[in-house]
């Protein structure tokens, strides 16, 4: 199998973060759907990352999908519950993740590219309501716990780590760290697991 994804990808992150969680016997292969020589547009009509190749030529996207299916083949605690309460419980964990770092992405991509960036107008100030709701409902849920849901590490924390980490790389000006020290105290446990070390993305 081949994991196809941008190393700066949170959603590819989401997923090699499970394979190698789960134990995954798989190749990231380092692929920019920006690139003219991609594969991920052969594999994903959709033109986006994260994409598995299996061994037998077939492919499945998304990030969501791709967890899940590790989480069935792969050894270890699951991720994901079999109970329907927890399993539902997770995924909302999952849903609030995954909107922060659309946010993020809404917020940092206009800023990136304009030359013109006004952090009070109105977009600007939309999407960063996002995040800070965001990030104050995973303080408050999170509390003094170690870990998101359970006392076990699964899908909840990959999402929530990798709106985090995404944080960091993509809106490092935001000092989250200072607005929210509960989440401080949790990020810096789940950024020292092997799994989070190693999908590290590169500086830049």
């Amino acid at each position: 199998m081949k994991l196809l994804g941008s190393p700066g990808s949170p959603y590819a992150r989401k997923a090699r973060v499970a394979m190698l969680e789960k134990k995954i016997n798989c190749e990231f292969v380092a692929d920019r759907p920006s690139n003219p020589e991609s594969q991920v547009p052969k594999h994903n009509p959709l033109g986006k990352v994260p994409v598995l190749v299996l061994d037998d030529g077939k492919s499945m996207y998304d990030s969501s999908v791709i967890v899940e299916y590790f989480d069935g083949i792969g050894s270890g605690a699951k991720l994901i519950p079999a109970d329907f309460a927890a399993r539902i419980a997770v995924r909302q964990w999952e849903a609030l993740g995954d909107g922060i770092v659309d946010a993020i992405v809404a917020l940092t991509h206009d800023s990136r590219y304009s030359e013109t960036c006004d952090a009070t107008a109105g977009w600007y100030q939309k999407q960063l309501k996002k995040i800070e709701g965001g990030l104050a409902t995973l303080e408050r849920d999170i509390g003094a716990n170690e870990f998101c849901f359970s006392n076990a590490f699964g899908l909840a924390d990959i999402c929530a780590g990798m709106a985090l980490g995404y944080l960091d790389r993509a809106y490092s000006g935001y000092d989250w760290r200072g607005k929210f020290p509960g989440l401080k105290r949790y990020a810096d446990k789940l950024f020292a697991r092997a799994s989070f070390q190693q999908t590290q993305p590169p500086a830049g």
